[in-house]
């Protein structure tokens, strides 16, 4: 077993392992929290203790209970959005690598100036224009981070058809579809894979600073984003309002970014051999 296999498996466990555990309270969240989330009866900003584990915020809200909330809408809208940009960029970036030039250089230059878009700023668009909502953040990040696997997909399909392998099944008269199902998708996944582990740790974030400017989803839900601008006021008197659902902000970014290095160790041959 190499020093570069190791690491390679230590970092993607790891970030599974954080996914996982988070995962998992983000779906006891759906059944059962410590408290109600509109309960306000726990005093305002009791330290973490005794019935309330992380405390209360300066509602009197359970933080625990707000927290595990929080986690799922956050987990929702990073799924709910990076499967939004991975079928919209897998569409349009196949598109593009399959169609004639000129549209291809259309498209690409589309691509582009959307990239150089703020991706928050396209996002907050987006919801300004539909209202706050969960189904409205999904699509915000989504659409907005679609562009972006747009232009990876557009890159590694062309990359693909430029091999001989696949010209010489084209040249044979293999249908266009054929060609995508057995010589493109199987050498493109991987990457794929990879960029939308890392696109899902941006949607994390993209979620919290949409709520934390009042974007997001609306209460009586709960949101990591939101806890923190809640909190804003009261950080030096009450940290753990702030530190908390911060924390679980980071942890879910690690837990993607690592997953995601983890997967680039694994999938790129040049990588598998260093010591």
């Amino acid at each position: 077993m190499t020093r570069s296999f190791r690491r390679r498996d230590i970092t993607l466990t790891i970030g599974i392992a954080i996914l996982a555990v988070l995962a998992l309270a983000a779906v006891v969240s759906v059944f059962w929290t410590p408290f109600p989330l509109d309960d306000t009866s726990g005093g305002r900003l009791v330290p973490p203790g005794g019935a309330h584990l992380f405390g209360t915020d300066k509602l009197g809200r359970d933080l625990f209970s707000q927290v595990l909330a929080g986690t799922r809408i956050a987990m929702l809208v990073g799924l709910g959005a990076v499967a939004l940009a991975g079928v919209i960029g897998f569409v349009v970036g196949t598109a593009a690598a399959l169609l004639p030039g000129w549209v291809d250089d259309a498209v690409s230059s589309l691509l582009d100036v959307l990239i150089a878009f703020p991706t928050l700023l396209l996002a907050m668009l987006i919801v300004a224009a539909r209202g706050p909502g969960l189904d409205t953040a999904i699509v915000a990040i989504g659409i907005a981070g679609s562009a972006i696997v747009s232009r990876f997909t557009r890159i590694l399909v062309k990359s693909v058809l430029s091999r001989s392998f696949v010209t010489a099944a084209r040249t044979s008269g293999a249908p266009t579809l054929g060609v995508l199902v057995r010589h493109v998708l199987p050498n493109i996944w991987p990457a794929l894979v990879v960029n939308l582990a890392v696109l899902f740790g941006a949607a994390i974030m993209a979620e919290a600073s949409l709520s934390y400017l009042g974007l997001g989803v609306p209460p009586p839900n709960s949101s990591l984003g939101r806890l923190l601008q809640e909190a804003q006021g009261t950080v030096l008197t009450s940290p753990w309002g702030a530190v908390i659902p911060g924390a679980v902000i980071a942890l879910l970014v690690l837990g993607a970014n690592a997953v995601a290095d983890g997967l680039r160790e694994r999938f790129d041959p040049t990588r598998r051999g260093r010591s």
